[in-house]
């Protein structure tokens, strides 16, 4: 009874004078020493930076702000800042008051994608929302992404107890290590069992399970991914069905629980709650108090994941304190944003892509097999190249529930789809899985280069695009690694005119 008492007090604080969820935790005892949102303030009176994005045309960075104090993001800040170019996102600021920010993770004990080691950075545009119908942006972490701060202040070491939840999206996932929020090595490097203490969210079963066929929300300790306190299985653990999803891990000594929700509507359910995993190495615990963000706490970069908010507290949050912040983010109002915008597409509708980059506009996009190249083509070509630079538009094959973004099928070969693999296009046969279904899957935007163009980014790996590069078809950033992503010219080989198709 006491509980249930405290919940409601605390639940109508919220309610009269607008808490935000480390309000909330601070009035339960349990304040938080680190708190990431780049759709909102996470405290009633903050106002100040949420995060950074940087522009590629000019390398100049800028601010977003709260619309006002305690609320959401200015999108529109944003929107007008990357306006005719591409952004990434650079600093995820702790709205705590400790510094705890996150930046592009360094080299670990694997090593980041990029040339020197570190991880990528998202893109701003990744993971359109609303909350309240207020348009912000999440974090879109594709494999390869990941950020961190291996010199935070005021989180858990060894054994001391901590909290964390965070929002994300329940829908995006995979089975890769690790998509991770929370305490991890100061290293970068695995230390040891125990030596980190996160919320993990995927398919992974490596370490350990939930019920059914995932994803689940889990604990990596380090060396384990648990649900429970058996090494290998928790059934109470269900697996998550919620586009927008609250994941809850907190522990101390000898104990830790999981937690969870839809992020939309409902409350939490206790998942585990219980000693700490019957294995060496997790009790006592060894945290070393390091924050991460999508990658695991040895710089593991294989998984994808969507954050929106999330928070470390110092101790141990009763569930009342968590009820409390769950009926907040209810109150958010999370929904879904469209993912596209710019010029229309029809689904089922035969499309043929121009390029618009002077001297070669006379190319279209088309495929010779199973290599996509651009080709040039006009009404006196032949039948069979016409239907090489035809494609048919549909929905999205990895969207298909919420009806957002769109696939490209072959039109002379039927079953065969436009998708993307080490960031080369290709033309494939659908194989029926999920990761096919993604890497065949993009959204459109307006043409980076203006005058009524479309450029097509991969749904994966937003930060590409559809470019064409020495003629041939690839799935490019704007500046990286690849020979394809040079910067130079970059707006105008990614801007396509879209035409009734040749076929």
């Amino acid at each position: 009874m006491r509980a249930r008492a405290f919940a409601f007090s605390l639940m109508a604080t919220s309610s009269l004078v607008a808490a935000g969820p480390c309000d909330i935790y601070a009035s339960g005892g349990t304040p938080c020493v680190a708190a990431h949102s780049t759709t909102r303030a996470l405290y009633s009176a903050f106002t100040g930076a949420l995060y950074q994005v940087k522009r590629a045309s000019d390398g100049a960075t800028t601010n977003i702000a709260p619309l006002s104090a305690g609320g959401v993001a200015n999108a529109g800040a944003q929107d007008t800042f990357c306006a005719g170019t591409t952004c990434l996102i650079t600093v995820l600021y702790d709205q705590s008051g400790r510094g705890n920010h996150l930046t592009q993770a360094p080299p670990g004990g694997f090593q980041g994608p990029e040339a020197n080691g570190y991880d990528n950075l998202a893109s701003a545009v990744g993971a359109p929302v609303t909350l309240g119908g207020k348009k912000a942006y999440g974090v879109f972490v594709s494999p390869g992404t990941g950020y961190r701060n291996n010199n935070a202040k005021g989180t858990a070491v060894g054994d001391a107890a901590q909290g964390m939840y965070a929002v994300l999206d329940g829908t995006h996932y995979n089975n890769g290590c690790c998509f991770d929020y929370g305490n991890a090595e100061v290293s970068g490097r695995d230390t040891g069992n125990g030596h980190m203490e996160t919320i993990y969210f995927g398919d992974n079963t490596v370490w350990g399970s939930g019920a059914g066929s995932g994803p689940w929300i889990m604990a990596d300790l380090e060396n384990g991914l648990f649900s429970g306190a058996a090494v290998k299985n928790n059934n109470g653990d269900p697996t998550v069905t919620s586009r927008f999803l609250t994941a809850v891990v907190k522990g101390g000594p000898n104990k830790w629980a999981i937690r969870g929700a839809n992020a939309a509507s409902g409350g939490l359910s206790t998942y585990y709650d219980g000693a700490r995993p019957n294995a060496a190495g997790y009790n006592p615990m060894s945290k070393e108090g390091a924050i991460v963000l999508g990658i695991g706490g040895d710089n593991s970069v294989g998984a994808q994941g969507t954050f929106y908010e999330g928070v470390m507290t110092s101790g141990y949050p009763s569930d009342a304190t968590e009820n409390a912040v769950q009926a907040d983010v209810v109150a958010a109002r999370y929904a879904v944003a469209s993912l596209t915008s710019g010029p229309a597409l029809a689904v089922g509708s035969s499309v043929s892509l121009r390029a618009t980059t002077a001297g070669y506009t006379t190319r279209y996009l088309a495929h010779t097999g199973a290599a996509v190249n651009t080709q040039v083509v006009s009404a006196a070509s032949a039948a069979a190249l016409k239907q090489q630079a035809s494609w048919t538009v549909r929905t999205g094959l990895a969207t298909a529930s919420g009806g957002q973004c769109f696939s490209f099928e072959s039109r002379d070969a039927a079953g065969s789809y436009l998708r993307h693999y080490n960031f080369e296009l290709a033309v494939a046969k659908s194989d029926g899985s999920k990761q096919f279904r993604e890497d065949a899957t993009f959204c459109t935007e307006a043409g980076l280069s203006g005058q009524g163009t479309t450029s097509i980014r991969a749904w994966g790996f937003p930060t590409r695009y559809f470019r064409h590069y020495n003629n041939g078809g690839y799935a490019a950033s704007n500046g990286g690694i690849h020979t394809f992503d040079a910067a130079g010219s970059f707006n105008d080989d990614v801007s396509w005119a879209v035409t009734t198709g040749f076929a």
